[in-house]
Order: C-alpha cells, then sequence, then structure tokens
C-alpha cells in the first residue's frame, strides 16, 4: 500500500505547485499583454481555480499542515473575513464591494499554498524568479509599446495600467533582481539580469511617479546597504549613482518637473499643472478617507468604494488611509500586524547560525522589498496589490525552511526513561 500511495502524493503536490506557479504568472506577468487571444480568457480566475482546488487536495498531503500557518497567515484570513463582512454591510455600494474583495481574496489561496507547498530553497527562488523576471519583462514592454506616452499610463493594463502602481511594483522586486544577479554564475545571466535592472529604472524614471522615485531612494540605501557595505560589493555603490545620475538626466527631466510643483508659485508647465493639480486632489481626499474612517470606524464604507463615497472616483494615494477607511480601523490594525510579522520573521532568521550565503542575499533583498513597502504605502493605494503580501510570505517560507533544517541537523531527542519505565522493558 505504501509503495501505491507515495506516487499519488507526489503528483498531487507537483500538480498543486504547477497551478500555484500558473497563478503567479498570470498575475505578475499579464499574458495578454504578449497575444490578444489571452485578453478573452480569464486566466486569473481559470489559475486561481485550479490552485484553490490544488490547495484542497494537497490538504493532509503536505510536510506542513494547516496548523502550521504561521500568525501572518491567520492575520491575512481574519482581514478577508472582515472585508466580506464590510462589503455585506457596506453603506455605498454592497455588490461592488463584495466582488472586490473576492477579487483581494484571491491572494489568500495563494499565500497559503505557497507556505504549504514550498520546503527547499530553489522551489522558493523559482516562484521569486517567475515575480521578478515578469515585472522586468513589463517594464521592457511599457518602455517599447509607451515610448510616446506621458507617465507610461494605461500602456500596459491591469495591475500596472497607474504609473505610480507600476512604479511601486518595480521598486518591490529590484532588490530581488540585484540578488539573482549576485548569486548568477556565468556572465550570460548576470548580464540578463544587470539588464533587467537598466529596463526597470527606465520605466520607473518615465512613470515620473514622486512616490516611487521616493520609494527607490529608501529601499535602495537599504539594499545597497546589505548587499554593498555589509556584503563588502562597494561597486555596487558606485554603479548604482553613476546609472541612477544618467538616467536622470537623459530621462529624468518630467520627473523632476513634478517634484518641483509642490506650489502654485512653481507651476509654468502644462506638466507641473497637472501635478500641482495632483498634489491638491490628494490632500483633499486623505481629509475624505479621514472622515470616511471617523464616520464608518468599525466596517468601513467597503472594499473600492471609498473612490465612490469621495464623490471624486479616486482612490485615496495612502494605503493605511485607504484600508482604515474601506475596511475600518480592525483590519487597519490586522494590516499593520501582519506587515510587522514580516520584519519579525526576517529578524528570527537572521539570529540562525550557519545560514548559507544565498540566504543571506535573498534574506537582505526581503528587508529591502518590505522597508520600500512600508515607505511606498505612505504615497499610494496599493492595500490590496498582491506584491507586498507575496513578500511576506517569502519571509514565513524562508523561517520554516532554516527551522526545518535546524531541526533535521538536531535530529531526533529520546529523554531518559523513567526508572519503572525502564524496569518494565527489563
Amino acid at each position: 500500500m505504501e509503495r501505491v500511495s507515495a506516487p499519488v502524493k507526489k503528483d498531487a503536490l507537483s500538480g498543486a505547485f504547477f497551478w500555484l506557479s500558473a497563478f503567479y504568472l498570470v498575475y505578475c506577468a499579464r499574458p495578454g499583454e504578449f497575444a490578444r487571444i489571452f485578453l478573452y480568457i480569464p486566466l486569473a480566475k481559470i489559475t486561481g481555480l485550479f490552485a484553490l482546488l490544488s490547495l484542497i487536495v494537497a490538504v493532509g498531503k503536505t510536510p506542513r499542515k494547516f496548523k502550521d500557518l504561521p500568525k501572518e497567515g491567520r492575520f491575512l484570513l481574519v482581514i478577508i473575513a472582515l472585508l466580506f463582512l464590510g462589503a455585506v454591510l457596506s453603506p455605498v455600494w454592497r455588490g461592488g464591494a463584495f466582488f472586490s474583495t473576492i477579487d483581494f481574496a484571491k491572494v489568500s489561496v495563494a499565500w497559503i499554498l505557497t507556505f504549504l507547498l514550498i520546503t527547499s530553497l530553489p522551489r522558493l527562488k523559482r516562484i521569486i524568479f517567475f515575480q521578478s523576471a515578469s515585472v522586468a519583462i513589463i517594464c521592457a514592454l511599457a518602455v517599447v509599446k509607451g515610448h510616446s506616452v506621458q507617465r507610461l499610463s494605461g500602456v500596459i493594463g491591469g495591475t500596472y495600467s497607474n504609473p505610480n502602481d507600476l512604479a511601486f511594483a518595480i521598486v518591490l522586486c529590484l532588490p530581488f533582481c540585484l540578488a539573482f544577479f549576485l548569486t548568477a554564475k556565468d556572465a550570460l545571466r548576470k548580464a540578463m539580469w544587470c539588464f533587467a535592472m537598466l529596463i526597470m529604472g527606465v520605466a520607473l524614471v518615465l512613470t515620473a511617479s514622486r512616490a516611487g522615485f521616493i520609494d527607490l531612494l529608501i529601499a535602495g540605501a537599504v539594499c545597497l546597504w546589505h548587499f554593498g557595505v555589509k556584503g563588502k560589493r562597494l561597486y555596487l555603490i558606485v554603479a548604482t549613482v553613476f546609472f541612477g545620475s544618467v538616467l536622470l538626466l537623459v530621462a529624468g527631466r518630467n520627473l523632476m518637473s513634478r517634484f518641483a510643483a509642490f506650489s502654485s508659485e512653481n507651476v509654468t508647465t502644462s506638466q507641473e499643472a497637472s501635478a500641482y493639480e495632483s498634489y491638491e486632489e490628494r490632500k483633499l481626499l486623505m481629509v475624505r478617507a479621514l472622515e470616511a474612517v471617523r464616520q464608518y470606524p468599525i466596517l468601513g464604507v467597503g472594499v473600492g468604494d471609498f473612490a465612490v463615497y469621495s464623490g471624486r472616483w479616486k482612490d485615496v494615494h495612502a494605503s493605511y488611509l485607504q484600508i482604515a477607511a474601506e475596511g475600518g480601523l480592525p483590519v487597519l490594525l490586522l494590516y499593520l500586524m501582519f506587515f510587522y510579522r514580516g520584519f519579525v520573521n526576517l529578524k528570527n532568521l537572521s539570529r540562525k547560525k550557519n545560514l548559507d550565503p544565498e540566504t543571506k542575499l535573498f534574506a537582505g533583498a526581503l528587508v529591502s522589498s518590505l522597508i520600500g513597502f512600508v515607505v511606498g504605502s505612505c504615497f499610494a493605494p496599493e492595500a490590496y496589490q498582491y506584491f507586498p503580501y507575496f513578500t511576506v510570505c517569502y519571509t514565513s517560507v524562508f523561517l520554516a525552511i532554516a527551522n526545518e533544517r535546524t531541526s533535521s541537523e538536531a535530529g531526533p531527542t529520546t529523554l531518559p526513561l523513567r526508572p519503572m519505565r525502564r524496569f518494565a522493558q527489563a
């Protein structure tokens, strides 16, 4: 019987990992941008459904069980449950909030399946590779298709349609690209990752996203501290300063103009006028978000319903205010606790002895990506974007792998037998 069950178990887990990988690819790479036929096929729903079915099939067959789900995973499930409750009781638009919550809830399927299935560093690297490479390819496509489009707005659909969202995704993935560059074994792969980072930098500058640029400066500084200073690779700092300066000089005119438009006195061009109007509108939306929190502090107005509530059909450009206004203060608290757990995981991971250099590299990339999210969330409505949730999941998986490796190296411990037990076994 054991000889028959083992292959079934292996096949079930392989199938689950396949659909998990497919879900990551569809979400991150958006196949419809490369072949129009995919625009008419609901790939996200199909892969999400099969990933959910795979999760059901994999229950009980994975080395980790649902009871092993870390605190952050449970926080995410409670967040989604409260968002569904808020959608059902929404004072603005129940139907819209309900279906928006369903779209966001898919991240929990990917999150749990990732934690249950990925028990080795190579498999985790494969998932991170899918995300990082997909964003790099999207950036290349955006630059080619939108070289004459203002701020690359709407060049790519879905998650990347808004320039600020595209810039946010770039900042979160750049540390992973740098980690892959440093761990690449041959010159060709290093060259490919170097080109990927350059094209991502070009795309970010072309978005002229002020929030994205500030986010990049802070996350980039953390990344260079881990890889350049602590890792004793000072050439990374020199290369970053050089290529960053060239990018700003060649393609950063619109970005600099938008930074100058914080006062009506500095507005001299139509680009600066648009940036100043955006700045004033964001301040107004923040005030409206605070009013929504005061009026509906427990369950909020419902996911996606703030745009209707505000009367301006736009989101508030701060993830913390966005989640508070649409989900309520309890969801905001859980949201903060969820991402705080990511830093706790990385701190616990750093305390592990005998970590291999590759694990240390990706741990540094995760720290940079998380800090990038924390900073970027102050300036962008990214509460429901999957990338930050994936990053926290990666920290959970890394820590679980390290703990399991430590346990296996320690080996089983045997307690000394009690006197009466020794007598009974004699």
